[in-house]
């Protein structure tokens, strides 16, 4: 990976401190989380569903331009 400057190392650092607090919290109060992992969706936790509940992103899911 190139090197990165000095205000990019900060904020990428703070971004995954952010992110850590986030879900240490969620840990503690006994919720989910939910990831990107291997290309699908992953809800985990005591409390996750099984299954996701809706459809997959994709573009079949955008909404088509206005028509004139």
């Amino acid at each position: 990976m190139a090197e990165l400057d000095e205000f990019t190392r900060q904020g990428l650092e703070c971004l995954r401190q952010a992110v850590a607090e986030a879900l240490e919290r969620k840990r503690k109060l006994g919720q989910y989380a939910v990831f990107w992992r291997d290309d699908r969706v992953v809800f985990e936790g005591p409390d996750a569903p099984e299954e996701q509940s809706g459809p997959e992103p994709s573009a079949a899911n955008e909404p088509e331009p206005p028509q004139n």
